[in-house]
């Protein structure tokens, strides 16, 4: 192990190969899944960037069902569940812990953080403790825009020491709003928090203390910032925005 690995939560995912049915089934069946060996997180962030359909939303829900998070999204303690649409891979990932324990922990999934704002009113209607809304600004998320309730989840419920897992956070913000979350999941990475991250902000993956995992050609590839396509096809088309719309639209 590397002497930096201490420092952080969840070190290495590995594929246990002899316990997949059959690699001709979904999601086994995915270049990425098919070949995946083993993954090492970043003490810090580790991105997974990649086209859609690639099964960067598949193996980070994977990670965090093995991790111990309802699949739906939530903390360890919400145990819901409106619709059983997660995969089995979970079951075949062995997962690398240091000895260092979160005290915090969220798994973040856009297309399905309604239920869990559907969820936290549920259980606030039920008696005895405090209102769980109050971790979130004391605001219910469902009186709230879709980005605005996003952005409380980040500046409330986000402590310190904490493991956060979280898939396509930029679907609902704005890109000030991404600037701004930036900011504070560095502060939250300086209180000994992980990140683990799948997007397609290029804003997002500008984050300097990350690992950027690009899944291509059916494999996980360490790659630089400037060098993902989602860097070189912004940086082009904000350069050339009058050209590439003439291409596009001719």
């Amino acid at each position: 192990m590397k002497a930096f690995q201490a420092t952080h939560y969840l070190l290495e995912a590995k594929l246990l190969r002899d316990k997949v049915p059959s690699f001709d089934q979904y999601p086994f069946s995915l270049p990425v899944i098919n070949n995946l060996e083993t993954i090492e997180f970043h003490p810090k962030v580790t991105f997974f960037v990649g086209e859609n359909g690639t099964g960067k939303s598949t193996l980070l829900e994977a990670i965090a069902t093995a991790w111990g998070f309802n699949p739906e999204g939530g903390t360890k303690n919400f145990s819901f569940s409106t619709r059983k649409s997660h995969s089995n891979l979970h079951k075949c990932l062995r997962l690398s812990k240091s000895y260092k324990r979160p005290k915090d922990g969220f798994f973040l999934r856009a297309e399905s953080y309604f239920n869990v704002a559907t969820e936290i009113e549920r259980l606030d209607e039920e008696p005895g403790g405090p209102p769980i809304i109050d971790s979130y600004g004391g605001v219910s998320l469902h009186e709230q825009s879709h980005g605005e309730s996003f952005f409380a989840l980040f500046m409330n419920r986000f402590g310190g020491k904490g493991l956060y897992i979280l898939d396509e956070p930029e679907a609902a913000l704005s890109p000030t709003r991404l600037m701004a979350m930036l900011s504070r999941m560095h502060v939250l990475v300086q209180d000994g928090c992980q990140f683990i991250i799948a997007t397609h902000s290029p804003i997002l993956l500008a984050y300097p203390l990350a690992k950027i995992l690009a899944l291509n050609s059916g494999n996980l590839q360490e790659t630089a910032y400037t060098e993902t396509e989602h860097f070189l096809i912004t940086k082009q088309f904000l350069n050339n925005h009058e050209g590439m719309l003439r291409n596009l639209l001719c």
